[in-house]
């Protein structure tokens, strides 16, 4: 969440689209993500330039010479607003829009029908004097700004709309270790977070992959998949992505939940944080999807959802609410059966409540789960997260206390967790156990809580220190009066 000077720039750059005119929320956030990528590119280009005059070698410019007028430090310092106006209205805009010319990439996709709306030179001015002083050092602030911005449109809360903080996505990512081979999925994929968490993690973990042709041609056009129902996600996802180096993600326009989505055992890896917005209508959902678990609960069909488009072997790690773990419906214990049963769940990791503050003060916890499609699930490690880094009240600031590094450490040991005692913070659960106890997933279910016994003082003993404690105050009450009256 972003606070202090940082917000009060953003609400003044907000104040002047809203003076200006623009007055929709979500034209605000495109326009304003718009100018956030032009910059955005500049810096790229920047960054690329200085690089290759300190290493001597050669680099691929975005921005060919006769483009070089529409960088952000180019026509931000332009002799008169008219003059600047002109070349974003007229150049700048229409080189981002064709920045890929392939009709078929997410980028051409979903940037071809964005509209330049900024009315006047003297608003896109104020504009970009703004933008320019904003201070997005890293990609989590960036991320924070994005989430600031929805928390401004009144449907935000309803849709889930809301950011996964990124040291969460960066633990889960760090859980399932993606693979130069894996194919990734976050089917309600927002900002692309996820997706551009994991191709992050190759980039460190896998840098050889950019030797291999092949494998360099699959991380920029067939490993990366998102879909999502808001196109301004999708825009600034696709922009994500282009500016984190995928010069071609699968981003679609879809509800994944309907039977538009026919996917079906083609990923091998889904990172996802799906809506919890409620209910959804029968005839929205696909088929195939109820008959696993009957049920108008979308964290519920996620979950089928993820077990139908996993290949064989596929892994996934998603947020859930608490309610999916231990629900007594006959829909939550069918998808709960479903997994631990015909499939291989690995782990189930509670995090406390205060995580998606200030804007969701609900309980989650992360499954992280193998397809199978004939079980496997033997034991279910458990982990019981108290503190994640942050304060858990609204204001989130950054304390000492953090078990992600705890929890990558431990889930990378697991054969040395099965001895665990159930009154530690992890421990393994046979999963015969689970299915005694109505395959109730809740960690509180299996842990074992540790009572010492307290003796306390006899109620003789405590009386007379209250006595003596009153006796001093009226000794000195006495004295203060006597200095009062003299």
């Amino acid at each position: 969440m972003i606070t202090g000077e940082l917000r009060n720039k953003v609400d003044k750059i907000w104040e002047t689209f809203w003076t200006g005119g623009i007055t929709n929320p979500l034209d605000v956030i495109e326009q304003f993500t718009y100018l956030l990528f032009i910059k955005q590119l500049d810096d790229i280009e920047t960054n690329k330039e200085n690089e290759s005059n300190f290493l001597g070698i050669p680099y691929e410019t975005m921005f060919p010479e006769d483009c070089q007028k529409y960088r952000w430090s180019k026509f931000k310092n332009l002799g008169s607003a008219e003059e600047m106006y002109n070349v974003v209205l007229n150049g700048v805009f229409p080189f981002i829009k064709n920045l890929h010319q392939d009709g078929d990439s997410a980028y051409a996709k979903y940037m071809g029908d964005a509209i330049f709306k900024i009315p006047t030179a003297a608003m896109l001015t104020k504009i970009v004097d703004g933008i320019d002083g904003l201070e997005l050092g890293d990609e989590d602030t960036k991320g924070d700004l994005y989430e600031y911005l929805l928390s401004k449109v009144a449907t935000a809360g309803t849709n889930g709309q809301f950011r996964t903080p990124r040291h969460i996505i960066n633990m889960m990512v760090n859980l399932v270790q993606p693979t130069p081979e894996d194919i990734i999925i976050d089917p309600a994929m927002g900002s692309a977070g996820f997706l551009i968490e994991a191709q992050q993690y190759l980039r460190d973990n896998h840098a050889d992959l950019f030797l291999h042709a092949g494998l360099r041609e699959h991380f920029n056009n067939k490993m990366f998949y998102g879909n999502d129902m808001d196109r301004t996600m999708l825009r600034i996802g696709a922009m994500n992505m282009l500016l984190h180096g995928v010069d071609n993600p699968n981003i679609s326009y879809r509800d994944s939940l309907s039977e538009q989505n026919s996917d079906e055992e083609k990923y091998t890896l889904v990172l996802a944080n799906p809506p919890f917005k409620g209910s959804l209508d029968y005839e929205a959902v696909s088929a195939d999807l109820l008959k696993v678990t009957k049920t108008k609960k979308t964290e519920l069909l996620f979950l089928a959802l993820f077990l139908r488009i996993l290949k064989k072997g596929g892994r996934a790690a998603v947020i859930v609410p608490d309610g999916v773990l231990f629900g007594s419906s006959t829909a939550h214990k069918q998808i709960r059966k479903e997994i631990l049963d015909n499939n291989k769940l690995d782990a189930v990791i509670s995090m406390p409540s205060g995580v998606f503050k200030p804007y969701a003060g609900v309980s989650t916890a992360i499954l992280i789960f193998t397809k199978t499609g004939t079980g496997g699930t033997d034991n279910v490690w458990f982990y019981d997260m108290k503190a994640d880094g942050f304060s858990l009240d609204d204001k989130r600031q950054e304390i000492s206390d953090n078990d992600i590094p705890d929890i990558i450490e431990r889930y990378k040991n697991l054969a040395e967790e099965t001895d665990r005692k159930r009154t530690e913070q992890s421990f393994c659960v046979p999963v015969q156990e689970i299915r005694d106890n109505n395959y109730d997933l809740s960690i509180n279910k299996y842990k074992e809580v540790v009572y010492e016994a307290i003796e306390y003082e006899s109620t003789d003993v405590i009386l007379g220190k209250i006595e003596a404690i009153e006796n001093e105050i009226q000794v000195e009450l006495a004295e203060l009066k006597k200095l009062l009256t003299k």
